[in-house]
């Protein structure tokens, strides 16, 4: 990114002070007030906590308009589609969907926390070229979980 002319700044939650800065809520806020992008590493420093949990923590901390999961698939489905070939990608579905389907693309904390914080979350396929461009510009891909479900 630097090298693209984006000032950034890695934060880790574990201390690796010769290669990064500590997490401090408000350190990575001003990073952001100053257009610097935030790479946050070294999950929330604490054990028993997923990645997942740690990104919606972060988002909240930090007061994200939105949290983008990058993964292997395409989205939310209704099933594993590598085990069965008509599981269903969903385009939208609200938090209490995903909870109470047992949707199983993220742990049940780390969607309360975004619910509890209004924090959108975009389920994207990382390995698809431009997806995170189109997410970042408000394009739809992937499956957008928040509030309520439309249609």
């Amino acid at each position: 990114l630097e090298k693209l002319g984006q000032p950034t700044r890695v934060l880790s939650a574990i201390e690796v002070s010769a290669i990064c800065e500590p997490f401090i809520r408000r350190r990575a806020l001003r990073h952001l007030e100053h257009q610097r992008v935030a790479i946050l590493a070294g999950g929330t420093g604490n054990p028993f906590f997923t990645t997942d949990t740690c990104a919606a923590l972060r988002a909240a901390e930090l007061e994200a308009d939105v949290l983008i999961k990058a993964t292997k698939v395409e989205g939310v489905y209704s099933d594993d589609p590598k085990k069965n070939a008509s599981a269903e990608l969903f385009e939208k579905l609200s938090y209490t969907d995903v909870l109470n389907k047992n949707l199983r693309i993220m742990d049940h904390a780390a969607i309360s926390l975004c619910r509890d914080n209004n924090i959108p979350i975009i389920v994207l396929n990382i390995f698809k070229v431009g997806n995170i461009a189109k997410a970042v510009c408000g394009q739809q891909v992937g499956t957008l979980i928040s509030p309520v479900r439309d249609g």
